[in-house]
């Protein structure tokens, strides 16, 4: 009797674990052995991994290589922020190759990704200034601006393509309020120069160089303007003085050296 009533305990235990396994709900897999996770999991890896070699890449100049593995993060597709990052600097890679239009279709996907990247908009800016397609770089400047009124890059980016353009009215103006803010940017001032000069503002554009000239002193090109500028308002001898300091601070610029050495034997010595 004791031998059929274990045999009943043992059967009863099996009959109620068999139950409990087929009506009971299956406990889900670990995460770690799903193919879809195991797939995007590799994928993050190598999206992570590929990011450092290209950044290597970039920071020792290897261009090419650098192209080679933002493409493939490209390929691959990776979730916000990586997928514009990885567009960026793709298409700063393809910039320092010379490559411009291809850098101009990456920035713009980037900035499809994210509309707010400034970083891209400034690049692209360039860009397009580099492919002579000021008309889109001014679109693409006028919506930095939008975005980023006070910010000196996007000011200065929308400056020199309108000084570029032939709008000086719009790059006085944005030079100007750029300075008003950042009144240490010699570069600036320079800038600012060439828009009163072609604005007929001659005064003022010598004011603005005198200046750029205070930050540095060296500063050839704006000592060269500054010439230029002192000849319209028939101070000769002052000009030639410049052209001459021009001459001399352009040593390692041997076009305008020449250029501004021109420009000073045809003023006669006093």
């Amino acid at each position: 009797m004791r031998w059929l009533l274990t045999v009943a305990i043992i059967w009863g235990l099996m009959a109620a674990a068999a139950a409990a396994q087929t009506y009971s709900p299956q406990r889900p897999l670990p995460r770690t052995t799903s193919m879809p996770t195991l797939r995007a999991l590799a994928t993050q890896r190598e999206v992570e991994e590929r990011f450092k070699l290209g950044i290597d890449a970039e920071a020792r100049g290897d261009w090419t290589s650098a192209v080679a593995e933002f493409n493939r993060i490209v390929a691959l597709n990776p979730p916000e922020p990586k997928g514009s990052t990885a567009r960026y600097d793709l298409a700063i890679a393809y910039a320092n190759l010379g490559r411009y239009d291809d850098a101009a279709t990456e920035l713009r996907a980037a900035l499809a990704l994210d509309p707010a990247f400034l970083a891209a908009m400034a690049n692209l800016v360039s860009v397009d200034i580099a492919r002579g397609d000021l008309a889109q770089a001014r679109q693409v400047a006028d919506r930095y601006v939008a975005v980023d009124p006070d910010s000196a890059r996007a000011l200065y980016s929308r400056g020199i393509v309108a000084l570029r353009s032939g709008d000086a009215a719009t790059a006085r103006e944005d030079f100007g309020k750029l300075l008003r803010n950042n009144p240490s940017y010699a570069v600036a001032y320079y800038d600012l120069a060439l828009a009163e000069e072609r604005l007929g503002r001659y005064e003022s554009a010598e004011r603005q160089l005198r200046a750029a000239l205070s930050l540095a002193p060296a500063y050839a090109r704006a000592r060269f303007a500054l010439g230029v500028v002192l000849l319209r308002e028939g101070e000769h001898g002052a000009a030639r003085n410049e052209f001459q300091r021009a001459s001399v601070d352009a040593a390692g610029d041997p076009a305008l050296q020449n250029i501004a050495a021109a420009a000073r034997d045809s003023i006669p010595a006093p």
